[in-house]
């Protein structure tokens, strides 16, 4: 009989589902049959924009789910955003007719223009490009300069050696396929995109085995800079000599290769050092704007406008963002700088990896040609990055362990490698096949490289022949009772830098990091384990000392005040009631094995540890030992006994990466110290995780509301079995 119940409910689900789905097919295609039913013929700019709009609404939605897949299965999410592109291109998907778009979504531009190098139409190009200038500008904000100058004999051996073999063998290879000279433009070009590295990938593993800091991350990063350095002059110079020989019908005019080269340089280094000087005078200026949004969205035109110079110049327009983002590195806005545009980047950058892929031909790039020239291709640049960097590497006292780990961070190439593959198709120097190899060479340097590094540095064995000694840096850690009091001072320490004038840029890492900058002065504040870190140089140790122990004054001087102002014994007293409109299905976060029908305990402890062994046994937690202590030091703050015999312990912790809950019984009563004094029977536990968004405290007012009556209550504690308890929450989400 409950079957055949089951079986109705589902059916009924299943009608549901049908009905908004045809509702939102309807809702979605009516105004293309009413587009397509007016007959027009002529392509308006109003036709134009509405298939933008179309087009970006699609992308976004595509590439989410792209980059969700890719993160699934441990890959990088562009990766994802990549493929995706490929599928909706107008070589696939995107060519398929639809009403009111006869060509296609994205396969109208191409329909109309097949001689083009670029198969999308100008506008969505146009916004692709807009986020190629993003990008290079973020990554030239996020160049620790700093460091980099520290390290510059690491990251320059490092740099210059990754740079050199990766060109040479690079063109070669082109050579080699190409039947043609060194010197041919697509050769060289095909040598730039050898040389690119995109470090973020590899940063981010460095930071989940918190190897930043170790002499491979230090030597890595600053060797990416050089990279780019190296690689964006190396660009410039390409596009010259290109120009050059495309205007002197092939033939090399060593003369203006020379002028060609030489005007790179100086219009490079020339810029980038009037960036420097001028630095803080920009931002002094840009500050006077007094607010956080103006001084980003205003930095950005600046990167907009320098690229725009180095276009007209002959230079790649990500140069000019590059240099921009570098110069403003190094000042106190950076951090506010990355954080506000954060949003931006998250809306315009998957867009750009997104057409990347729909530029790719998957005829042409898995033809027979194509596959073997990009596998050579391929295995020539993770070999030329590993050799070109490993070799440096044993000079500066690293042992093989640790100059593999150098040479495999350097390998990715991502989006640097795209870019420049992009710049190369818009200007024909390369064709839909070599652009093929590229993306070949992108998607495998991505794909292969990081698990070959993550499992390298799980290896604890030391990367160094010996120690080169510590760096200058210096730790101050803080330690609190409990997490939550962490969080409270970390919240009032972020304040009191502010009100210093400092800014703070927070970190989207598995850890809390707080980057916290002003002129010269650079801390970092790692926040978890109950502790504080804060890294910083020894002359502003003093300060973070002042500065901590006014949160703390400040911290204990608010309670106070908040003790006198209401009494949290008496607020406990309405926290039952049956008004809450926050209902969850239980049934799908309450298991059976985390029902204990007759809890042994004799105590509140020996309680609550009966109900935690149980989460852990069936794998709701993941560390016995922290989820424990903090339901311990929950209840030593205020104990969770309620009234009508009704337990609620709760906590948010580390020893968890979901919600849990698990059910006690104790027919006979146990003392936890409830509101009216008499024993509690029935005992739900709720725990959570304290790094990701849960909602604790409203499954917390949920199981409230569900037992809010005294006849609740005994109906539950007259269960037999686990079963009855999972039909009354049945019963309870049925009303």
């Amino acid at each position: 009989m409950k079957i055949e119940n089951n079986s109705e409910l589902s059916i009924t689900v299943n009608h549901s589902q049908k009905h908004r789905l045809i509702f939102l097919i309807i809702f979605f295609l009516m105004p293309i049959m009413l587009f397509s039913s007016t007959g027009m013929t002529s392509i308006s700019m109003t036709h134009k924009m509405m298939h933008l709009v179309f087009q970006i609404g699609i992308i976004i939605f595509a590439a989410k789910f792209g980059g969700f897949i890719f993160e699934k299965i441990k890959m990088p999410s562009v990766l994802g955003e990549l493929i995706i592109g490929i599928i909706l291109g107008p070589y696939l998907l995107g060519s398929l007719p639809l009403p009111g778009f006869p060509h296609g979504i994205f396969g109208a531009f191409a329909h109309f223009n097949p001689l083009e190098a670029i198969p999308i139409s100008t506008e969505l190009y146009g916004l692709a490009t807009m986020a190629s200038i993003l990008l290079l500008f973020m990554a030239g904000l996020e160049t620790d300069l700093k460091m980099f100058l520290k390290f510059s004999l690491a990251g320059s051996l490092v740099g210059i050696g990754g740079v050199v073999f990766s060109f040479i063998i690079g063109d070669l290879t082109g050579v080699f396929f190409l039947k043609t000279s060194f010197m041919d433009p697509v050769c060289l070009f095909l040598g730039v995109m050898s040389t690119a590295t995109s470090v973020g990938i590899t940063a981010r593993i460095l930071s989940e085995r918190r190897k930043m800091d170790s002499p491979e991350g230090v030597t890595i990063l600053s060797g990416a800079v050089i990279d780019d350095v190296l690689g964006i002059i190396l660009l410039a110079i390409v596009l010259g000599i290109s120009a050059t020989i495309q205007e002197d019908n092939g033939q090399i005019a060593w003369n203006k290769i020379s002028f060609i080269a030489l005007k790179a340089l100086i219009i490079w280094l020339g810029f980038t050092i009037v960036g420097f000087l001028f630095a803080k005078k920009i931002s002094s200026l840009l500050k006077k704007s007094k607010n956080t949004v103006s001084i980003a969205i205003l930095s950005l035109g600046l990167a907009l406008i320098l690229s725009g110079m180095f276009e007209l110049a002959g230079l790649a327009m990500i140069i000019g963002a590059y240099i921009m983002g570098l110069t403003l590195s190094k000042t106190d806005i950076s951090f506010a700088i990355q954080e506000t545009l954060h949003p931006i980047y998250d809306f315009l950058v998957p867009i750009f990896f997104t057409v990347s892929g729909m530029l790719v031909n998957p005829v042409a790039i898995f033809s027979k040609d194509v596959l073997i020239f990009g596998s050579i291709y391929t295995i020539g640049a993770i070999l030329a990055k590993i050799i070109g960097t490993a070799l440096p590497s044993f000079a500066l006292k690293f042992n093989a362990i640790g100059a593999l780990r150098i040479g495999l961070g350097m390998v990715p190439r991502g989006e640097v490698a795209l870019i420049i593959a992009g710049i190369g198709l818009s200007t024909s120097i390369l064709d839909e096949k070599l652009f093929g190899v590229s993306i070949l060479m992108t998607l495998s340097t991505t794909v292969i490289a990081p698990p070959l590094l993550n499992s390298l540095l799980k290896n604890n064995k030391k990367g160094l022949n010996k120690d080169i000694g510590t760096f200058e840096s210096m730790s101050t850690i803080f330690s609190f009772p409990s997490q939550e009091i962490t969080e409270f001072v970390a919240s009032q320490v972020n304040s009191n830098f502010q009100a210093e004038g400092f800014f703070i840029n927070r970190l989207e890492l598995d850890f809390v990091v707080f980057q916290i900058r002003k002129d010269d002065s650079f801390v970092t504040l790692t926040m978890g384990n109950n502790k504080l870190d804060f890294t910083s140089t020894e002359s502003d140790v003093s300060l973070i000392n002042n500065i901590v122990y006014e949160a703390v004054l400040s911290l204990h001087t608010t309670i106070e005040k908040l003790q006198k102002l209401t009494k949290p014994e008496k607020m406990r007293e309405n926290l039952i009631n049956d008004k809450s409109k926050y209902s969850f299905d239980f049934l799908k976060i309450i298991e059976q094995s985390n029902i204990i029908m007759k809890l042994k305990g004799t105590t509140k402890e020996e309680v609550l540890e009966e109900l935690i062994d149980s989460l852990y046994a069936s794998g709701k937690i993941i560390d016995r030992k922290q989820a424990l202590t903090s339901i311990l030091e929950r209840e030593e703050i205020m104990s969770t006994g309620m009234q009508k015999g009704i337990a609620l312990p709760h906590t948010r912790t580390e020893g968890t990466n979901r919600i849990a809950v698990a059910i006690g019984l104790k027919k006979d009563g146990i003392d936890f110290d409830s509101i009216d004094n008499l024993p509690s029977k029935l005992i739900f536990m709720i725990i959570s995780p304290s790094n990701h968004i849960s909602p604790h405290l409203q499954l917390l007012s949920g199981i409230s509301s569900h037992l809010s009556s005294r006849e609740a209550v005994e109906k539950l504690l007259k269960c037999q079995d686990r079963r009855e308890i999972i039909d009354f929450f049945k019963t309870k989400k049925k009303k």
